[in-house]
């Protein structure tokens, strides 16, 4: 199968099918539900479930929700 590329990428575009899988996004087949937003003084905030990292970035926190 030839694949239809931008110019700009330098990638072969012949692909063998018997190499070609469905994409499955894990993240989303293991949610069960969309979170929703609570509203706080007309703001929209998310509740955190869990913290995966942090760093540093420009001398602030930032994370990894």
């Amino acid at each position: 199968m030839e694949l239809e590329l931008p110019a700009t990428v330098r990638i072969h575009p012949v692909v063998n099918v018997s190499r070609i899988k469905q994409y499955v996004n894990e993240v989303d087949s293991q949610r069960k539900e969309v979170p929703q937003p609570v509203v706080v003084e007309e703001e929209e905030e998310w509740e955190v479930e869990k913290i995966l990292n942090k760093r540093k970035v420009r001398g602030k926190d930032k994370f990894l929700v």
